[in-house]
């Protein structure tokens, strides 16, 4: 058994993508490229933005503090910390609006 607080690694994460030329920081707390899930806290600085990509299988963002915007296609969802968002299938982007902190989960498929 191991026990993360995810909301201390949230803060710890968004202090490094601040101090990021990137303004980017992630840690995955479990699963890794192995295993068929991953759970990865993601961190940004405001304005930062994942470029357009496909995730390898079913995907969610669960908003952990501040303010995102998931996009695809033309359709886009923003998010604010205690939101959930489901990744679409297909080509997606993620920017931030303001210093954000995310737990991304993703089950890989056969694709």
């Amino acid at each position: 058994m191991q026990k993360i607080s995810i909301d201390a690694l949230a803060r710890q994460q968004i202090a490094a993508a601040v101090a990021a030329p990137s303004g980017r920081a992630a840690d995955t707390v479990f699963g890794g490229h192995e295993k068929v899930l991953r759970q990865t806290v993601m961190a940004f600085r405001a304005g930062t933005q994942l470029s357009e990509h496909l995730n390898p299988g079913e995907a969610t963002v669960f908003v952990l503090r501040g303010c995102v915007r998931l996009q695809a296609g033309n359709e886009s969802w923003q998010g604010k910390a205690g939101d959930l968002l489901i990744v679409p299938d297909g080509l997606h982007s993620l920017e931030a609006e303001e210093d954000s902190a995310i737990l991304m989960t993703v089950g890989k498929t056969d694709r």
